[in-house]
């Protein structure tokens, strides 16, 4: 059995190289909110600017519709200078001016205002004072900072995108790399000849782990710190090691492990080492994922006949079947609140993303492609990114968690999989 999962698994993983992801919004909201970003004064000497990406991050959200430049019948870059009714005779209800001064140490000091076109009031002054080489960052924080004021959710744009790239062209072909939220600054984390799987973000956003099929083709898990790259196994028993996912304190693993002849869930505890063994069936058990309150599981199994998703009680070991929705349904993830779960369902021989209630108990496809795997959440809950197919390429995609905003993330160079979001940084 084991030989077989090795061959699938390397099956699935035929990709070529992997650059910079590529951000393109293929559907937003209908109501998105037109947002007029000025371009900042001083930006076009600095090495990043810093309003094209906060435009951008505002953008690839999906809630706001920017208003090209070419239409601002004025561009202010302060209070001073703001004039209200230019904007809103072109329909903006928020700008936002600002400006990028240069410093004697070589650093920026960028400035910032928020204005609500409709009550002529400024609603954010602020401003950072980074080393150019941080320009990305304070762009971000500034879209953070926006998005949860004018809609009440924290923004994601500081966050991480972690996954696996594949190039046959090299001798190490498998790398495990990490992103911008928007696609930028690349870093590969690691390379290998063998098959990388499952990286996974502890709740710090600190370590990753993930598992490596380094040793011999064998699967092992891996805990790698991301500032000092040093890593050590944490599992390598005999057969399946696979699925692992951090508790919401950051002190234990749920992983898969076939250990005693059949997958099944196990707990890992980080710092004594102790494994205990959470489901007992005869039926294959995988894909566990903590709850928020760090005292369930969510997994996937096949002992109803075909993978549904199952939620379990550490304390007690008590399972109960939550997905009931078709025949197939796998791979779940789950929203910071708990209040949503997310997997991939198959329908009509197609597997989509869908997002169940599970407060209310209803279920909605949030996808229209074909092929899609391994759904991960934002960690504001707004968004999921996925993998899935284009033309027979491996891209990564995202989608808001009501369906109504679709994002493509496809890669310069070949193929992307395995997405995982990582927490808030």
């Amino acid at each position: 059995m084991m030989r077989l999962l090795v061959a699938v698994v390397t099956a699935c993983w035929v990709m070529t190289a992997q650059a910079e992801l590529v951000i393109r919004v293929t559907e937003g909201r209908a109501d998105a909110v037109p947002i007029a970003v000025v371009p900042f004064s001083g930006a076009s000497q600095a090495p990043e600017d810093v309003s094209q990406i906060v435009e951008a991050d505002l953008h690839r959200s999906g809630q706001f519709k920017p208003i090209p430049a070419s239409d601002m019948l004025s561009r202010p870059h302060n209070e001073n200078q703001m004039i209200y009714r230019d904007f809103k005779v072109i329909g903006a209800e928020y700008v936002i001016a600002g400006s990028m001064k240069k410093q004697e140490t070589g650093g920026y000091e960028v400035s910032y205002a928020l204005f609500d076109v409709g009550s002529q009031k400024k609603l954010i002054e602020e401003t950072y004072r980074p080393p150019a080489s941080q320009l990305r960052d304070v762009a971000h924080a500034i879209s953070d900072r926006i998005y949860e004021q004018l809609t009440g959710i924290p923004g994601a744009f500081s966050t991480k995108i972690l996954y696996v790239t594949f190039n046959r062209k090299v001798d190490t072909p498998y790398q495990l790399q990490y992103a911008d939220a928007d696609g930028h600054r690349v870093t590969t984390i690691l390379r290998s000849k063998e098959p990388i799987m499952s990286p996974t973000w502890s709740p710090d956003g600190r370590k990753i782990a993930y598992v490596s099929f380094e040793d011999h083709g064998r699967p092992a898990i891996y805990i790698q710190n991301l500032a000092t790259t040093e890593r050590h196994k944490v599992s390598s028993f005999d057969g399946i090691n696979g699925a692992p996912d951090w508790s919401p304190d950051g002190q234990k693993l749920a992983l898969t492990l076939s250990r005693d002849g059949n997958p099944e869930i196990y707990m890992l505890d980080l710092n004594s080492k102790a494994l205990t063994r959470l489901t007992h069936n005869y039926a294959i058990d995988t894909e566990p994922r903590w709850l928020p309150d760090g005292e369930h599981l969510i997994f996937t199994s096949s002992r109803s006949g075909g993978p549904q998703i199952y939620k379990l009680d550490i304390n007690d070991k008590s399972v109960r079947r939550v997905s009931f929705e078709g025949s197939y349904n796998a791979r779940s993830d789950v929203t910071p609140d708990g209040h949503y779960l997310v997997y991939v369902h198959r329908r009509n021989g197609k597997f989509n993303v869908g997002v169940q209630d599970l407060q209310r108990g209803t279920f909605n496809i949030v996808t229209k492609t074909d092929m899609d795997e391994s759904p991960s959440v934002a960690p504001n809950g707004s968004m999921v990114i996925y993998g899935t197919q284009d033309r027979g390429t491996g891209v990564l995609e995202a989608v808001s968690i009501d369906g109504s905003v679709k994002v493509e993330l496809p890669s310069k160079e070949g193929e992307v999989r395995e997405p995982a979001w990582s927490p808030f940084l």
